[in-house]
């Protein structure tokens, strides 16, 4: 059997009462067990403890944290906290369970294999019609165009609306969350909401920008705004640049297309 700590401490306090020396008690051990057995400090700090009154050789409770907390119930709490608050940071953890920076580590990436990524941004959150719409727009302008091969393409200008507003987004760091090994990554919509905003149309073709046509105040983004206000600028401007040929302008959110004729360009609205 392989003596352990407890047992050259039973064997230092047989010897301590024994009467022998500490140097007495270092050279006996030291013949009998070679390089295992303890060193000479070692035997000194026990003698004192002994003198002391001490009669155990067990160690003693100390104050402050475990050496290890990395057990199943700690990481279980680590997980859930992560689940009910994707963006918690070390120092919240740290808070909650008292642990140390250390062991969160550990925890996270050894035994939850979890990493904090950024959230992928995304314009819009589409429901499955509109992303059919989308997919059938594309299908006929790749027909209509032969697989982009036509130089009518160039033709082509697009536009889309979107809300300006008064703050600064929430910046790529805070929007960084926790994400388990199985799950995918994360999205966001880019835009959020505000009491200061400004909705505004932006139209640009293969050459860049072209017209950019703000909302009027209580007015709503539909095919009248479009035809009547929205297309007509967004049309001379291009006429200034092309004065020949024909031009489409497209906003495909629905599959209502309206179309209005304006000197040689076709122009195309897709709201109701």
């Amino acid at each position: 059997m392989e003596l352990n700590r407890e047992h050259f401490r039973a064997i230092i306090f047989h010897n301590f009462r024994r009467g022998l020396s500490r140097q007495e008690c270092f050279d006996e051990l030291n013949s009998l067990y070679s390089d295992k057995a303890p060193s000479y400090s070692t035997v000194k700090n026990w003698y004192n403890e002994f003198n002391r009154g001490r009669c155990s050789i067990q160690d003693e409770s100390r104050a402050g944290r475990p050496k290890s907390v990395v057990v199943p119930e700690k990481i279980n709490a680590v997980r859930e906290l992560i689940k009910q608050d994707r963006h918690v940071t070390y120092r919240e953890i740290e808070a909650s369970l008292d642990i140390s920076m250390t062991s969160i580590n550990k925890i996270l990436h050894e035994h939850l294999s979890v990493k904090k990524i950024c959230s992928r941004w995304i314009p819009h959150n589409l429901t499955n019609a509109q992303k059919k719409a989308r997919v059938d727009w594309c299908k006929e302008m790749l027909e209509k165009y032969i697989q982009g091969t036509s130089k009518a393409v160039y033709n082509i200008y697009t536009g889309d609306e979107s809300w300006i507003y008064a703050y600064e987004p929430e910046t790529k760091q805070q929007s960084t969350v926790w994400v388990f090994q199985d799950e995918a990554k994360p999205t966001k919509v880019v835009r959020g909401r505000s009491t200061s905003k400004q909705m505004i149309a932006c139209f640009f073709g293969i050459n860049g920008h072209v017209a950019t046509v703000a909302l009027e105040q209580r007015r709503t983004v539909n095919s009248e705004w479009y035809t009547t206000i929205c297309l007509p600028e967004t049309s001379d401007q291009i006429v200034r640049e092309r004065p020949v040929g024909e031009s489409i302008i497209s906003n495909a959110h629905t599959m209502d297309v309206y179309r209005t004729m304006i000197g040689r360009y076709l122009l195309f609205s897709s709201h109701q």
